[in-house]
This record gives C-alpha cells, structure tokens and sequence, in this order.
C-alpha cells in the first residue's frame, strides 16, 4: 500500500500557529531530542495539548526569546517568526 503526503501534511505552520518540537529541531538543524532537552531544562517554555501526557507545542513568542537568548540570528531559520 502507497501513501502520499498531502498539501496538508507538507505545508508549513501558518504564523498564528504554535511550533512543535518538530518544527523548531528542523529549523535549527538539531535532533528532536535536543529540543526536548532545552524544554526539560526550562531554557524554552513550551506547554502540553492533547490527553494523556499530550505533545509539546511552543508558542513563537517563547522561540523567539529563545534565539534571542542566545544569539541564534532568526534570518536564517526556515520557520517564520
């Protein structure tokens, strides 16, 4: 059985939308795991959606203090602030 990615499923998160772990590890060029690591160290705030322990989600505000934080310029990232 075949599967193909929708327009949907390739699209990237609209600008009102919050990030996922997913979204900020491509961006900077990282493992998820990375991220979840900043995220448990409390150097990027993040809060859960979903039942059960959920997912991740991060607001572009917090990614964007983050970079900031640290020098990370947001010119070259691939993910609009």
């Amino acid at each position: 059985m075949q599967y193909e990615l929708t327009a949907h499923a390739l699209a990237q998160p609209s600008e009102g939308e919050p990030l996922t772990v997913k979204d900020i590890a491509g961006a900077l060029r990282v493992d998820s795991t990375t991220i979840y690591r900043e995220i448990n160290a409390g150097r990027l705030a993040s809060y859960r959606v979903g039942t059960g322990r959920g997912t991740h989600r991060i607001s572009r505000a917090a990614f964007s203090q983050y970079l900031v934080e640290r020098g990370i310029p947001a010119s070259g990232l691939a993910v609009a602030l």
